[in-house]
């Protein structure tokens, strides 16, 4: 098969653990044609993980090329309780922890609940908190703004993406529950600090993941209630469907070269999609909202129910 479609991992971080460490299982990568399938993920030592502290359900990482650092966002409890206790950390391209509670509810005038989403936009690190967008200084975690979503029909926040121009975009799950359709089913758009809804549509199937796809200038949409990969331009009134995943689709992101990858709970996969051509990297319990890592052409991808993040190489379209 295409080497364009092959990972490797690089780094394991497990939580509470002061070794180095590494992560023996074994990935299969299947293809559509059951004449390229084949098993070509081969594991690589893993650095020192941190010494005393780790993840707390890290749901969503971003890549961070100014300050060459991963920020990841850690639930820590129940995804819809105001508790206050969610932190985002830090975490260095080694795989070694920049700062834990690098931004933590609670603590220097900060609210954060069960972060989710991250976005980047300039200095400010975006962050989907159950029905609030809240903004950090990416340097200093001091919070800078906050949007309250909830007057707008928000319940449950998921994922954040920016369009061109600054807007930013963020998808609502909802209860993402078949009886409650009618509930969520929105994307939500924040200009300028000012909030409205982009689209509000039942065919969006309980959005998750939402990435924007610089390529065809249009976002990229995954379901968590529905297996349809989903094409918007804001302003049209209805998505459309442009492929197939699995059920439980959570992170998206739309590459550059054209490969448009997803990450999937319930078939505990990456799927990766080029062209016609379609394939499944197994091995994952429940992979997240994974970040890009565009220095070293590798994907960040948490682990949420394993408290890790783990490293992938992802080699480039042709070698």
């Amino acid at each position: 098969m295409p080497v364009a479609h092959r990972l490797r991992l690089l780094v394991c971080v497990p939580a509470l653990l002061a070794c180095t460490v590494k992560d023996t299982r074994k990935a299969t990568v299947d293809s559509v044609d059951a004449a390229k399938r084949e098993t070509t993920l081969a594991n690589a030592p893993a650095p020192a993980a941190p010494a005393a502290h780790g993840f707390r359900q890290p749901e969503s990482v971003r890549y961070d090329s100014a300050l060459d650092l991963y920020f990841v966002s850690n639930i820590n409890g129940d995804a819809t309780a105001r508790d206050d206790n969610g932190f985002i950390s830090r975490l260095r391209p080694d795989g070694t922890i920049d700062s834990l509670a690098f931004i933590a509810g609670g603590r220097g005038g900060v609210t954060l609940n069960a972060p989710k989403g991250l976005e980047i936009t300039g200095d400010t690190l975006w962050v989907a908190d159950i029905d609030v967008l809240r903004g950090f200084d990416k340097r200093t975690g001091a919070p800078v703004a906050t949007i309250d979503l909830k007057p707008l029909g928000a319940e449950f926040l998921n994922d954040v993406a920016t369009a061109p121009g600054g807007a930013l975009y963020i998808t609502d799950t909802g209860p993402g529950t078949r009886s409650d359709a009618k509930r969520g089913n929105r994307v939500f758009k924040v200009a300028g600090r000012r909030a409205s809804v982009a689209l509000h549509s039942d065919s969006l199937g309980s959005p998750n993941g939402i990435a924007w796809d610089a390529r065809n200038k249009r976002f990229i949409i995954v379901q968590w209630r529905g297996s349809r990969i989903l094409a918007w331009h804001p302003g049209d009134p209805q998505p459309r469907t442009i492929g197939f995943g699995a059920e439980q689709m959570d992170g998206v992101q739309a590459l550059a070269d054209g490969r448009l990858i997803v990450t999937s709970w319930a078939q505990h996969a990456l799927l990766i999609h080029f062209g016609a051509e379609e394939y499944t990297v197994r091995g994952f319990s429940a992979p997240a909202d994974f970040g890009v890592d565009t220095r070293r052409s590798r994907l960040a991808i948490p682990i949420l129910d394993q408290d890790r993040v783990e490293f992938w190489a992802l080699p480039p379209l042709h070698q």
